[in-house]
C-alpha cells in the first residue's frame, strides 16, 4: 500500500494500491483491471470477489498511474476571460455534463489578458491536456498554434480563434442582436447606442445592431457607440459617458448581461430609469438578468449548450471520429422581453 496525506485528519492514511485488490480477492493485477475497465470479459464471481475487495479497502484508481500508462491526462484545458461572469460558469457545466466522469476539467481566467492567455495555453500543454477549450482575447494567438502542432484539439468558444481546424461553437450573435435592436425600435426609439465589448471581440453583435439600424433607415453616430470590458464596472462607465453626450441616447443596446446591469445602475445614480428615459437591452440570459429590478431585457444565449456541444467537438478528435477540417456548431437565440425595454 502506498501513504498519503488525510486533509481532514492531517495525518497519513494508508491507500490501497492495485495489487492489494488483486491479493484480497485471490486474482491477478490483470484480472483486477479487466473489472474496473471492463475491456475484457470476466466470470461473475471473480467479478463479485473482486468488486468486494475494492469495497472492503475503499479502493480509488490513480488517476496519474492512469496517465501515465496510457499517455492521457484525462484533462480537458478551458481558458476564459472572466470566470466570474456567470455566462461562462454555466457554460462549464454544460462541459462538465457532457463530458461525463472520464475527464476533469481545468479552469483558467486571462481577465482579458493576451499575456496570461499566451502562458496558460502554452502551460496546458506542457503539463499533458488532452484539449482546449478557449475564448481567447487574442484572435492571432501563437499559443493556440502551438498546441495545435502539439496535437491538442482547440475548441473555441465563440468566434474568436479562426484557424482550419479549430472548432467552434458560436451562438447566432448577429441574427439575435439585430432581433434586439429591431424591438427597441418598435417601441418607438430612435437614437439606438449600443455598448460593445473591447475593440477586438463581439463584432457578430456589432454588426447585428449595425444591420438593424440599416433596415430601418438610421444610421449611428460614432458618439454612440462605446466600448465596454464585458464587466459591469465597465458598463456603468459607458453608460455614463452615453448619458453626459447633449443629444443622449433614448435606447442602448449593450452586447452582454453584466455591462447591461452595470448601464441600469448608471442610470440610478443619475436619477434615471429604464424604460422610461432609457430603454436597454442586454446579450446572454445569465440570472441575474431577471432578478435585477427593472428586470432586464436580453437575449438568450445558450451557454449551457454551448459547453456541452464543445465537449461533443473535443470527444469526437480524441476518439478518432473526426479528424478533418474545422467544424462549426452555430447555436440559436431568443429574445427575452422583460422589465427595462
Amino acid at each position: 500500500m502506498t501513504t498519503e496525506a488525510d486533509p481532514a485528519a492531517g495525518t497519513p492514511t494508508t491507500r490501497a494500491t492495485i495489487s492489494d485488490v488483486a491479493r484480497v480477492s485471490g486474482v491477478s493485477t490483470t484480472t483486477v483491471s479487466h473489472v474496473l475497465t471492463g475491456k475484457r470479459p470476466v466470470a461473475a464471481s471473480t467479478r463479485e470477489r473482486v468488486e468486494a475487495a475494492v469495497a472492503q479497502l475503499h479502493y480509488r484508481p490513480s488517476r496519474l498511474a492512469r496517465s501515465l500508462r496510457v499517455g492521457s491526462s484525462q484533462m480537458i484545458g478551458v481558458v476564459v476571460p472572466d470566470i466570474t461572469n456567470p455566462f461562462y460558469g454555466q457554460v462549464t457545466r454544460g462541459l462538465s455534463d457532457s463530458l461525463g466522469a472520464e475527464y476533469g476539467t481545468w479552469v483558467c481566467n486571462t481577465d482579458g489578458s493576451t499575456k496570461r492567455e499566451r502562458a496558460y495555453v502554452s502551460d496546458m500543454v506542457a503539463r499533458g491536456a488532452d484539449a482546449l477549450l478557449i475564448t481567447s482575447v487574442d484572435a492571432e494567438d501563437e499559443a493556440v498554434a502551438a498546441a495545435l502542432a502539439a496535437g491538442v484539439p482547440t475548441v473555441s468558444l465563440g468566434e474568436s480563434v479562426d484557424h482550419p481546424l479549430v472548432d467552434r461553437v458560436l451562438a447566432a450573435d448577429e441574427e439575435a442582436s439585430q432581433a434586439a435592436v429591431e424591438h427597441l425600435l418598435a417601441r418607438g426609439a430612435r437614437r439606438v447606442a449600443i455598448i460593445e465589448g473591447p475593440r477586438t471581440l463581439g463584432h457578430s453583435r456589432e454588426e447585428g445592431y449595425e444591420a438593424a439600424l440599416r433596415t430601418a433607415g438610421l444610421k449611428a453616430p460614432q458618439q454612440l457607440r462605446v466600448h465596454g470590458d464585458w464587466t459591469r464596472v465597465g458598463g456603468r462607465e459607458a453608460m455614463l459617458r452615453l448619458m453626459r453626450l447633449p443629444q443622449r441616447p433614448d435606447a442602448v443596446f449593450c452586447a452582454n448581461d453584466l455591462m447591461a446591469i452595470g448601464a441600469l445602475d448608471a442610470l440610478r445614480s443619475l436619477g434615471l430609469r429604464a424604460p422610461d428615459d432609457v430603454r436597454l437591452v442586454g446579450f446572454d440570459d445569465i440570472e441575474a438578468a431577471s432578478l435585477v429590478s427593472p428586470a432586464l431585457t436580453t437575449i438568450a444565449n445558450p451557454a449551457y449548450e454551448t459547453g456541452w456541444s464543445a465537449a461533443k467537438l473535443v470527444l469526437d478528435r480524441l476518439q478518432g471520429r473526426h479528424t478533418g477540417s474545422r467544424r462549426t456548431v452555430t447555436l440559436p437565440c431568443r429574445l427575452i422581453v422583460r422589465e427595462t425595454s
